[in-house]
């Protein structure tokens, strides 16, 4: 019986992996040709046509300023695509020393290193980026580096747990014996180990900063001189009830992105650890 109903559960989660990722891909292709594919410049203004519905000349309709909401969308998927990226490989690169480092030394190294992660993990980390965000002021830089501070401390505690199973094992030990030194282990047994649970986490935590630079942005927050999803969503609530189409594909921009990154992250780490579905 398991068997019979084991298939098309497992046929069913691959269509909507290929969906998601269908869709996904979509988003970045068409952010990445932003500039060829927008039926015009994000900055253009039509102030007669604010607030038009979806037309042949703009698909997804217009802004209060008669912004084409297509070109918007796709230049702002580069402002989400490229904070979520860029901070979370600082925060990857700066929790995988971190981590590495408390979890091979051991001692006061490790219990100074795990303090200070528990002190961070009590901040609620949106709203220490909101007042990060709103101290340092809007700009793409300081997106980054408030959504920077508290990323690392998840891949720290990661990469901590990891060292510490594995350096006991036999090949580490082994390769102790016959006296290779602590740079060699770590880069020829300890980090290729990590490279799984480390891509697994890495992608979870973009889908998770993507949210998060949209949630600042929707604040007034982010960036003002490039378009993003986060301010036209905000701009379109004002507008909900008589054009609602100025919300709704800012919305669904970040919902399939953040959608499809966790489903493909599930699909990375059930592909990594076979014996989960089990």
């Amino acid at each position: 019986m398991s068997g019979r109903f084991s298939l098309p559960r497992i046929a069913g989660g691959r269509v909507f992996l290929l969906v998601a990722a269908g869709l996904l891909l979509a988003l970045v292709a068409g952010a990445l040709l932003a500039p060829v594919l927008s039926p015009a410049p994000p900055e253009a203004l039509d102030l007669p046509g604010g607030l038009e519905g979806p037309s042949l000349a703009h698909p997804l309709g217009q802004d209060r300023l008669g912004r084409d909401v297509l070109a918007v969308i796709l230049h702002g998927g580069r402002v989400s695509l490229g904070v979520g990226l860029v901070a979370v490989g600082l925060s990857l690169a700066a929790g995988t020393a971190i981590g590495f480092a408390a979890g091979y030394r051991g001692g006061w190294v490790d219990e100074a290193v795990m303090r200070v992660v528990d002190i961070l993990l009590a901040f609620p980390g949106i709203l220490l980026a909101i007042a990060l965000a709103g101290v340092l002021g809007p700009s793409f830089r300081n997106l980054i580096l408030a959504l920077s501070v508290l990323g690392w401390v998840g891949f720290a505690r990661l990469v901590r747990g990891e060292v510490l199973s594995l350096k006991h094992r036999e090949f580490v030990v082994a390769a102790r014996v016959l006296g290779a030194g602590p740079l060699r282990i770590a880069w020829l047994h300890l980090l290729p180990n990590l490279a799984g649970p480390l891509a697994v986490q890495a992608t979870f935590a973009v889908a998770s900063t993507i949210l998060a630079e949209s949630s600042l942005s929707f604040l007034g927050l982010g960036p003002q001189d490039v378009p993003t999803w986060g301010a036209l969503l905000s701009q379109g609530v004002d507008y909900l009830l008589f054009a609602p189409h100025l919300a709704l594909f800012p919305g669904l921009a970040i919902l399939v992105t953040v959608l499809g990154i966790n489903v493909l992250g599930d699909a990375l780490r059930d592909r990594l650890d076979p014996g989960r579905l089990r």
